[in-house]
């Protein structure tokens, strides 16, 4: 039997059990492996991946800002506990959040200056890094990825129409 790139990296001797588990795993370990370099190049700045996403969320929608349960909708990876994140960044003074005028019972969250100011200067960095990352993946592959990548996804959870 002949081990699998995958099997070796990860040290595991016996066979996957199917297709799927090392497809799953390949996943993981590339998604860890990436996530871990960019935390790296962030961490300096006093932000993880959900906080620098949560930055650039709300520097898209403007001075308007975002309900809580938006921003946890936009987020790359899903994470259970946003208003606890926002408090801390509020805390940073990278964020503020207000109470609805309506209804009071809804919070926005909108950037502070510092906050755009730290996500405006990190554009130079994460672009950059992005611009190194997949060096052995042509445009082409890259786009295929992408495709195939959406197509893997497409089955997972339901989508917005079906409630999330």
């Amino acid at each position: 039997m002949i081990m699998s790139k995958l099997q070796a990296e990860i040290k595991q001797s016996k066979p996957f059990a199917n297709l799927q588990v090392e497809l799953w795993l390949n996943l993981s370990r590339t998604a860890a492996v990436v996530g871990h370099d960019f935390e790296r190049l962030i961490r300096p700045y006093g932000l993880s991946l959900t906080q620098y996403n949560v930055l650039r969320i709300l520097r898209g929608a403007g001075d308007d800002g975002l309900v809580q349960y938006e921003v946890a909708e936009r987020l790359v990876a899903q994470v259970p506990d946003v208003p606890r994140i926002l408090s801390r960044m509020e805390k940073a003074g990278w964020v503020k959040r207000c109470r609805g005028t309506s209804d009071k019972r809804v919070v926005y969250a909108t950037l502070t200056a510092a906050g755009l100011e730290l996500v405006n200067s990190l554009d130079a960095v994460v672009h950059g890094a992005e611009e190194g990352m997949f060096p052995d993946l042509g445009t082409e592959q890259m786009e295929k990825l992408c495709e195939l990548l959406v197509l893997a996804r497409s089955g997972s959870r339901p989508g917005p129409e079906e409630g999330l």
